[in-house]
Protein backbone atom coordinates (compact mmCIF):
# COMPACT_ATOMS: atom_id res chain seq x y z
CA UNK A 1 0.00 0.00 0.00
CA UNK A 2 1.42 3.39 -0.60
CA UNK A 3 1.00 6.41 1.46
CA UNK A 4 1.01 9.85 0.76
CA UNK A 5 1.48 13.00 1.97
CA UNK A 6 -0.21 16.19 1.30
CA UNK A 7 -0.06 20.01 1.83
CA UNK A 8 -2.72 22.55 2.12
CA UNK A 9 -3.34 24.54 -1.46
CA UNK A 10 -5.73 26.38 -0.23
CA UNK A 11 -6.83 28.36 2.76
CA UNK A 12 -10.70 29.90 2.53
CA UNK A 13 -10.37 33.50 4.24
CA UNK A 14 -13.18 33.05 6.68
CA UNK A 15 -14.60 29.68 8.83
CA UNK A 16 -17.67 30.42 7.23
CA UNK A 17 -15.96 29.40 4.02
CA UNK A 18 -13.93 26.90 5.29
CA UNK A 19 -17.51 25.39 7.17
CA UNK A 20 -18.60 22.81 4.16
CA UNK A 21 -15.83 23.00 0.89
CA UNK A 22 -16.95 20.15 -1.57
CA UNK A 23 -16.96 18.90 -5.06
CA UNK A 24 -13.31 20.25 -6.60
CA UNK A 25 -13.55 20.06 -10.45
CA UNK A 26 -11.30 20.76 -13.36
CA UNK A 27 -12.51 24.02 -15.07
CA UNK A 28 -10.59 25.64 -17.88
CA UNK A 29 -6.64 25.73 -17.94
CA UNK A 30 -5.23 25.58 -14.99
CA UNK A 31 -8.30 26.44 -13.21
CA UNK A 32 -10.39 24.55 -10.50
CA UNK A 33 -13.92 25.14 -9.53
CA UNK A 34 -15.49 24.09 -5.34
CA UNK A 35 -18.75 24.80 -3.63
CA UNK A 36 -19.19 25.89 -0.09
CA UNK A 37 -22.10 24.12 0.65
CA UNK A 38 -23.18 26.45 3.68
CA UNK A 39 -21.71 29.32 5.57
CA UNK A 40 -22.35 27.58 8.80
CA UNK A 41 -24.55 25.81 11.07
CA UNK A 42 -27.85 27.87 10.61
CA UNK A 43 -26.44 29.39 6.96
CA UNK A 44 -28.47 28.59 3.88
CA UNK A 45 -26.52 30.34 1.92
CA UNK A 46 -23.44 28.64 0.03
CA UNK A 47 -21.02 29.81 -3.01
CA UNK A 48 -19.48 28.68 -6.32
CA UNK A 49 -15.74 29.54 -5.91
CA UNK A 50 -12.78 29.38 -9.10
CA UNK A 51 -9.44 28.81 -7.96
CA UNK A 52 -6.88 29.61 -10.05
CA UNK A 53 -3.44 27.18 -10.03
CA UNK A 54 -0.78 29.29 -11.52
CA UNK A 55 -1.65 32.25 -9.32
CA UNK A 56 -3.25 30.09 -6.43
CA UNK A 57 -6.27 33.15 -6.17
CA UNK A 58 -9.55 32.06 -5.56
CA UNK A 59 -12.92 33.94 -6.58
CA UNK A 60 -16.45 33.66 -4.95
CA UNK A 61 -19.86 33.54 -6.33
CA UNK A 62 -22.83 33.81 -4.14
CA UNK A 63 -25.40 31.71 -4.66
CA UNK A 64 -29.26 31.78 -3.63
CA UNK A 65 -28.83 28.44 -1.47
CA UNK A 66 -27.06 25.49 -0.61
CA UNK A 67 -24.88 24.28 -3.60
CA UNK A 68 -24.98 20.07 -3.78
CA UNK A 69 -23.36 20.07 -6.95
CA UNK A 70 -21.67 22.63 -9.60
CA UNK A 71 -20.34 21.59 -12.72
CA UNK A 72 -18.85 23.81 -15.84
CA UNK A 73 -20.63 23.61 -18.72
CA UNK A 74 -20.33 24.48 -22.12
CA UNK A 75 -20.63 28.34 -21.99
CA UNK A 76 -18.06 29.67 -20.62
CA UNK A 77 -18.55 31.07 -16.98
CA UNK A 78 -21.91 29.09 -16.77
CA UNK A 79 -22.62 26.27 -14.43
CA UNK A 80 -25.29 23.31 -14.04
CA UNK A 81 -26.10 23.65 -9.90
CA UNK A 82 -28.06 21.51 -7.70
CA UNK A 83 -29.08 23.93 -5.33
CA UNK A 84 -31.55 23.41 -2.39
CA UNK A 85 -34.39 21.69 -4.44
CA UNK A 86 -34.07 22.72 -8.07
CA UNK A 87 -31.33 22.20 -10.69
CA UNK A 88 -30.65 24.92 -12.62
CA UNK A 89 -27.88 27.27 -14.68
CA UNK A 90 -25.74 30.26 -12.60
CA UNK A 91 -23.54 32.55 -14.81
CA UNK A 92 -20.63 33.93 -12.75
CA UNK A 93 -20.03 36.99 -14.31
CA UNK A 94 -23.99 38.08 -14.37
CA UNK A 95 -24.59 36.33 -11.18
CA UNK A 96 -27.79 34.99 -13.14
CA UNK A 97 -29.63 32.08 -11.70
CA UNK A 98 -31.98 30.03 -14.28
CA UNK A 99 -33.37 27.37 -12.59
CA UNK A 100 -35.46 24.85 -14.26
CA UNK A 101 -39.41 24.46 -13.16
CA UNK A 102 -39.62 21.23 -11.30
CA UNK A 103 -39.16 21.66 -7.63
CA UNK A 104 -37.88 18.47 -6.55
CA UNK A 105 -38.23 16.31 -3.16
CA UNK A 106 -41.52 19.16 -3.19
CA UNK A 107 -43.41 15.56 -1.07
CA UNK A 108 -40.84 15.48 1.26
CA UNK A 109 -39.78 17.58 4.25
CA UNK A 110 -36.37 18.73 5.30
CA UNK A 111 -34.35 17.56 2.66
CA UNK A 112 -31.91 19.63 0.01
CA UNK A 113 -29.63 18.19 -3.41
CA UNK A 114 -26.92 16.89 -2.45
CA UNK A 115 -23.66 15.22 -4.45
CA UNK A 116 -24.31 14.38 -8.39
CA UNK A 117 -22.27 13.19 -10.86
CA UNK A 118 -22.60 14.76 -14.78
CA UNK A 119 -22.16 12.03 -18.13
CA UNK A 120 -23.10 11.80 -21.64
CA UNK A 121 -26.86 10.96 -20.80
CA UNK A 122 -27.63 13.40 -18.34
CA UNK A 123 -26.79 13.85 -14.39
CA UNK A 124 -27.11 11.34 -11.67
CA UNK A 125 -27.36 13.55 -8.08
CA UNK A 126 -28.71 13.05 -4.65
CA UNK A 127 -30.02 14.45 -1.52
CA UNK A 128 -30.05 14.47 1.79
CA UNK A 129 -31.85 14.16 5.01
CA UNK A 130 -30.84 17.55 7.19
CA UNK A 131 -30.90 15.41 10.27
CA UNK A 132 -29.33 12.77 9.01
CA UNK A 133 -32.08 10.44 10.66
CA UNK A 134 -34.44 9.28 8.33
CA UNK A 135 -34.26 7.15 5.07
CA UNK A 136 -36.55 9.72 2.93
CA UNK A 137 -34.24 11.77 0.69
CA UNK A 138 -34.26 10.78 -2.99
CA UNK A 139 -31.59 9.37 -5.90
CA UNK A 140 -32.45 11.35 -9.23
CA UNK A 141 -31.62 11.07 -12.67
CA UNK A 142 -32.40 13.95 -15.02
CA UNK A 143 -31.89 13.02 -18.58
CA UNK A 144 -30.77 14.65 -21.10
CA UNK A 145 -33.04 12.88 -24.12
CA UNK A 146 -36.29 14.58 -22.85
CA UNK A 147 -35.09 16.50 -20.15
CA UNK A 148 -37.07 14.22 -17.42
CA UNK A 149 -36.66 14.31 -14.33
CA UNK A 150 -36.66 11.12 -12.33
CA UNK A 151 -36.49 9.76 -9.13
CA UNK A 152 -34.55 6.70 -9.00
CA UNK A 153 -34.46 5.98 -5.41
CA UNK A 154 -36.83 7.50 -2.10
CA UNK A 155 -34.94 5.82 0.69
CA UNK A 156 -31.42 7.69 1.01
CA UNK A 157 -30.38 9.61 4.27
CA UNK A 158 -27.39 11.44 2.91
CA UNK A 159 -26.20 10.74 -0.65
CA UNK A 160 -22.83 11.26 -1.13
CA UNK A 161 -20.14 10.01 -3.91
CA UNK A 162 -21.31 8.76 -7.00
CA UNK A 163 -19.60 7.20 -10.01
CA UNK A 164 -21.10 6.37 -13.59
CA UNK A 165 -19.45 3.40 -16.08
CA UNK A 166 -20.24 2.50 -19.54
CA UNK A 167 -21.77 4.21 -22.11
CA UNK A 168 -25.42 4.43 -24.08
CA UNK A 169 -28.34 3.42 -21.92
CA UNK A 170 -27.18 1.02 -20.16
CA UNK A 171 -24.51 1.78 -17.38
CA UNK A 172 -23.40 1.30 -14.00
CA UNK A 173 -23.51 3.68 -11.27
CA UNK A 174 -21.84 3.27 -8.20
CA UNK A 175 -22.96 5.25 -4.95
CA UNK A 176 -22.67 6.21 -1.27
CA UNK A 177 -25.19 7.04 0.97
CA UNK A 178 -22.74 8.02 3.96
CA UNK A 179 -24.52 6.61 7.23
CA UNK A 180 -24.99 3.12 5.44
CA UNK A 181 -20.49 3.13 5.29
CA UNK A 182 -20.86 1.31 1.77
CA UNK A 183 -20.47 1.63 -1.45
CA UNK A 184 -23.06 -0.07 -3.55
CA UNK A 185 -23.23 -0.66 -7.26
CA UNK A 186 -26.62 -0.32 -9.42
CA UNK A 187 -27.33 -0.78 -13.04
CA UNK A 188 -29.03 2.41 -14.63
CA UNK A 189 -31.17 1.98 -17.18
CA UNK A 190 -30.93 5.66 -18.27
CA UNK A 191 -33.78 5.44 -21.43
CA UNK A 192 -36.33 3.46 -18.79
CA UNK A 193 -35.11 5.39 -15.83
CA UNK A 194 -34.83 2.82 -13.92
CA UNK A 195 -31.94 1.10 -11.12
CA UNK A 196 -31.28 -2.69 -10.16
CA UNK A 197 -31.13 -3.84 -6.85
CA UNK A 198 -28.42 -2.46 -5.15
CA UNK A 199 -25.44 -4.51 -4.49
CA UNK A 200 -22.61 -3.76 -2.06
CA UNK A 201 -19.47 -3.22 -3.65
CA UNK A 202 -17.10 -1.84 -0.46
CA UNK A 203 -18.28 -2.78 2.91
CA UNK A 204 -16.14 0.09 5.13
CA UNK A 205 -18.47 -0.50 8.44
CA UNK A 206 -15.04 -1.26 10.35
CA UNK A 207 -13.80 1.73 9.78
CA UNK A 208 -14.55 5.09 12.38
CA UNK A 209 -14.86 7.61 9.78
CA UNK A 210 -17.73 8.10 7.29
CA UNK A 211 -17.31 7.66 3.13
CA UNK A 212 -18.02 10.91 1.44
CA UNK A 213 -17.07 11.93 -2.11
CA UNK A 214 -15.54 9.29 -4.46
CA UNK A 215 -14.07 9.37 -7.56
CA UNK A 216 -12.81 6.39 -10.00
CA UNK A 217 -9.06 6.17 -10.93
CA UNK A 218 -7.91 6.34 -14.33
CA UNK A 219 -8.79 3.39 -16.25
CA UNK A 220 -12.00 2.67 -13.71
CA UNK A 221 -10.09 -0.63 -11.80
CA UNK A 222 -10.38 1.30 -8.53
CA UNK A 223 -12.04 4.06 -6.20
CA UNK A 224 -10.80 7.20 -4.25
CA UNK A 225 -13.45 7.58 -1.47
CA UNK A 226 -12.68 11.28 1.09
CA UNK A 227 -13.38 10.15 4.54
CA UNK A 228 -15.16 12.51 6.96
CA UNK A 229 -14.07 11.71 10.68
CA UNK A 230 -16.64 13.43 13.38
CA UNK A 231 -14.13 12.22 16.32
CA UNK A 232 -11.37 14.33 17.44
CA UNK A 233 -8.43 13.48 15.59
CA UNK A 234 -5.46 14.53 14.02
CA UNK A 235 -5.71 14.15 10.43
CA UNK A 236 -8.01 12.83 7.92
CA UNK A 237 -7.60 10.28 5.00
CA UNK A 238 -8.74 9.54 0.91
CA UNK A 239 -8.24 6.40 0.42
CA UNK A 240 -7.82 4.41 -2.98
CA UNK A 241 -9.50 0.80 -2.90
CA UNK A 242 -9.73 -1.81 -5.36
CA UNK A 243 -13.03 -2.59 -7.14
CA UNK A 244 -12.07 -6.21 -7.96
CA UNK A 245 -10.43 -7.45 -4.56
CA UNK A 246 -11.55 -4.04 -2.10
CA UNK A 247 -8.13 -4.02 -0.50
CA UNK A 248 -6.56 -0.39 0.35
CA UNK A 249 -4.04 0.88 -2.77
CA UNK A 250 -3.23 3.52 -1.31
CA UNK A 251 -3.94 6.18 1.88
CA UNK A 252 -3.89 10.36 1.71
CA UNK A 253 -3.25 11.47 4.82
CA UNK A 254 -4.69 15.69 5.34
CA UNK A 255 -3.10 16.86 8.61
CA UNK A 256 -5.15 18.68 10.85
CA UNK A 257 -8.17 18.19 9.02
CA UNK A 258 -9.86 14.95 10.14
CA UNK A 259 -13.08 15.86 8.31
CA UNK A 260 -12.47 15.11 4.31
CA UNK A 261 -15.53 15.62 2.05
CA UNK A 262 -14.19 15.06 -1.60
CA UNK A 263 -11.48 13.90 -3.97
CA UNK A 264 -10.55 15.23 -7.61
CA UNK A 265 -7.66 14.04 -10.04
CA UNK A 266 -6.23 17.13 -12.04
CA UNK A 267 -3.49 17.81 -13.91
CA UNK A 268 -0.84 20.92 -12.47
CA UNK A 269 1.67 22.02 -13.97
CA UNK A 270 2.01 18.65 -16.06
CA UNK A 271 1.61 16.48 -13.43
CA UNK A 272 -1.73 14.67 -11.75
CA UNK A 273 -2.60 15.71 -8.18
CA UNK A 274 -4.95 15.09 -6.32
CA UNK A 275 -6.99 17.75 -4.22
CA UNK A 276 -8.88 17.30 -1.54
CA UNK A 277 -11.59 19.46 0.81
CA UNK A 278 -12.21 19.29 4.32
CA UNK A 279 -14.52 20.96 6.46
CA UNK A 280 -14.73 22.37 10.26
CA UNK A 281 -18.87 21.09 10.37
CA UNK A 282 -19.46 20.24 14.12
CA UNK A 283 -16.19 21.75 15.68
CA UNK A 284 -16.01 23.22 19.10
CA UNK A 285 -13.59 25.96 19.43
CA UNK A 286 -11.36 23.78 21.19
CA UNK A 287 -11.00 21.19 18.22
CA UNK A 288 -10.87 23.75 15.92
CA UNK A 289 -7.76 25.11 17.52
CA UNK A 290 -6.04 21.59 17.46
CA UNK A 291 -7.57 20.82 13.86
CA UNK A 292 -6.33 24.21 12.41
CA UNK A 293 -6.28 22.97 8.73
CA UNK A 294 -9.74 22.18 9.00
CA UNK A 295 -12.06 23.60 6.25
CA UNK A 296 -9.02 24.10 3.40
CA UNK A 297 -8.28 22.81 0.27
CA UNK A 298 -5.35 20.14 0.20
CA UNK A 299 -3.03 18.66 -2.80
CA UNK A 300 -0.73 15.87 -3.01
CA UNK A 301 1.25 13.33 -5.40
CA UNK A 302 -0.01 10.65 -6.87
CA UNK A 303 1.42 8.08 -8.91
CA UNK A 304 -0.88 8.78 -12.14
CA UNK A 305 -0.27 9.49 -15.30
CA UNK A 306 -3.66 11.15 -16.32
CA UNK A 307 -7.02 11.71 -15.15
CA UNK A 308 -10.29 10.23 -15.17
CA UNK A 309 -13.09 11.59 -17.42
CA UNK A 310 -14.56 14.81 -15.77
CA UNK A 311 -17.00 15.81 -18.54
CA UNK A 312 -18.72 19.03 -18.53
CA UNK A 313 -22.47 19.48 -18.61
CA UNK A 314 -23.22 20.53 -22.51
CA UNK A 315 -26.44 22.81 -21.81
CA UNK A 316 -29.26 21.80 -23.81
CA UNK A 317 -30.16 23.56 -27.17
CA UNK A 318 -33.92 24.14 -28.37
Amino acid sequence: MQQFSTEVLFRPASEELRFLPEGPYPCGPGGMSWVSIQHGPDSTAGAIHLFDFTTGSNATYELPGRPGFAFPTDQSGTFIVGCERQVGLFNVSSREWSPMPEELESDIAGTILNDGVCFSGGLVFGAKDLEFKENKAGLYLWRRSDGAFIRLRSDQICSNGKVIFGTGDHLTLLDIDTPTKCVVRYQLNVAEGTVSEAEVVLDLNSREDFPDGMIATPGGGSVMIAFYNPHDRDCGQCCQFSLKTGETEAVWITRKAPRVTCPQLIQVGGAVKLVLTTAVEGMDSEQLRRSSNSGCLFIGETSFDDVPDTPIFEIPRE
